[in-house]
């Protein structure tokens, strides 16, 4: 126990699914899970999400998991865990550098700024089966960036995993044209009011 705070000694897996029916909270066009999957984040739900990605990707056995600080490092490392792989993440600057990395520039339409997203050319050697993993698909621009540089890598890109897709913006049509895979653990078709509706599970 931690001052009033009593830790649990096990933790049990969570259902996203049901985390976000229970839980989410919409404002305006925005769908909030930051209070159990990506600002405070619940082991139990984020074991789910990594079970779920490792499922649908072990068959493939990739070596790494590539993803984008910082809100996608726990879902990726989850689902490491469950593959027994490492994970690498790119990480974010605003402006440019002269790092020798993999890069490519991202515009965030929630945020209104200019980023670039970089991965260490040491961490990510050419022949790698990669999967990438995120929070959220939504419009896509970050998981495409991180798909080219996979690609200028050299390295075999799998598919790409989220633990939630917002349906309707068109991420998924983004990163198909390029012929790549996506799954996503529990996909968001619409918002209703204060409601969110979710795509049925089959």
């Amino acid at each position: 126990m931690i001052g009033s705070v009593s830790i649990p000694t096990t933790i049990a897996c969570v259902d996203l699914r049901t985390a976000v029916t229970e839980r989410a909270r919409v404002e305006g066009n925005l769908v909030l899970v930051d209070e159990f999957l990506n600002h405070r984040v619940e082991p139990g739900v984020i074991d789910s999400v990594g079970k779920s990605l490792a499922v649908a990707f072990a068959d493939l056995e990739p070596d790494m998991i590539l993803t984008a600080e910082a809100s996608g490092i726990p879902p990726a490392l989850a689902c490491s865990r469950e593959l027994g792989i490492p994970m690498v993440y790119a990480k974010k600057y605003l402006g440019t550098g002269d790092r020798y990395s993999f890069a490519r520039e991202v515009t965030s339409p929630t945020k209104g700024v200019e980023y670039r997203v970089e991965v260490a050319r040491r961490v990510l050697p050419a022949g790698l089966k990669l999967i990438i993993v995120d929070d959220f698909l939504a419009r896509g621009r970050t998981a495409e960036a991180l798909g080219e540089i996979a690609t200028e890598a050299g390295c075999d890109l799998l598919g790409f995993g989220f633990a939630l897709e917002k349906g309707w913006q068109g991420g998924r049509e983004r990163l198909e044209r390029h012929g790549w895979v996506v799954h996503s653990v529990v996909e968001l078709l619409a918002i209703e009011g204060s409601t969110v509706v979710l795509k049925d599970q089959g």
